[in-house]
């Protein structure tokens, strides 16, 4: 195994805290990882990493050899591509939410694809979190506030929870003009595993006898649309339609504070140079996004 191949495997191995793991962000086989950190603590002369029962802890001979091999990595990822000329290349590994995603996120790939055009970009739409380390992945578009502190985060906006409804809706059976008033409407709710069917405001709940129960966005906004009652969304996946004046914005005083859109990265160290294009062209091109700006139209 080429000796800075060997390094990449070791610092794959410290980031994801076991070995299976780091096989899988390098695509190798575990074996050939186990082999690589057994090769490069022999020549070391050292133990690199403690074997506990749940993870790979790093020694501290382990931890200064990580740091310097990230420097060394990315030294030499700057140097073969100053040296061809050819600038940013290869595979950027990239997830984000299903609906975001398809909307925004694959228009920003598109655009990063054709300004570096040695590079391939891998585009995994989810609606779950995925684990960035075990599942490989470079760059993950997360909205909320994040719950691993191993991840670094670039905020590149901001959106709410909004209350909506179609104008048909509203003409039949009145605008609530509080919370409290939604418990007399028809309502579209999505499936929470508390069984609870309630909307929050705050520190007030307001308990909810909804008409629909539904598990995906779209079919949430499709029956909201069709006047089936008021739905309760992000304020970007309703954007088009209240833009549209398929829905309308309810009760925007009472909405509870945004929550923060943010590209993702599994550590502050080793970061290849076309994961660092990569983040910037994302960033520069998603804080451009109205929908990113939810307070705008209110």
């Amino acid at each position: 195994m080429d000796r800075l191949d060997e390094l990449a495997v070791f610092v794959a191995i410290i980031d994801a805290g076991s070995l299976a793991g780091a096989a899988r962000r390098m695509r190798r086989s575990a074996a050939a990882a186990t082999r690589a950190l057994a090769s490069l603590e022999g020549r070391a002369g050292a133990r690199l990493v403690e074997r506990t029962t749940r993870r790979l802890a790093p020694t501290p001979a382990g931890l200064e050899l990580a740091e310097r091999a990230r420097s060394l990595l990315t030294g030499y990822d700057a140097a073969v591509s100053g040296a061809s000329g050819a600038g940013v290349r290869g595979l950027v590994r990239v997830t984000a939410p299903v609906l975001f995603g398809r909307k925004h996120v694959a228009p920003v790939v598109s655009g990063f694809l054709d300004t570096f055009p040695e590079t391939q970009v891998e585009l995994v739409l989810a609606d779950r979190n995925l684990d960035l380390v075990d599942e490989g992945i470079d760059v993950a578009l997360r909205i909320g506030q994040l719950a691993e502190s191993r991840l670094v985060a670039r905020r590149v906006g901001q959106v709410r929870q909004i209350v909506v409804a179609s104008p048909a809706y509203l003409a039949a059976r009145g605008t609530p003009g509080s919370p409290a008033e939604l418990a007399e409407h028809d309502t579209i709710l999505g499936i929470v595993r508390s069984g609870i069917r309630e909307w929050r405001f705050g520190a007030n709940r307001v308990r909810l006898a909804p008409r629909l129960i539904v598990n995906e966005v779209e079919a949430s906004l499709v029956a909201a649309r069709a006047g089936h009652g008021i739905a309760r969304v992000l304020s970007y996946q309703a954007a088009d339609d209240i833009a549209a004046g398929r829905l309308v914005r309810l009760l925007a005083a009472h909405e509870p504070p945004p929550v923060p859109v943010q590209l993702v990265t599994p550590s502050q160290g080793f970061r290849p140079p076309r994961v660092g294009a990569f983040l910037d062209y994302a960033a520069d091109a998603l804080k451009a996004l109205p929908v990113l700006r939810p307070d705008a139209s209110r």
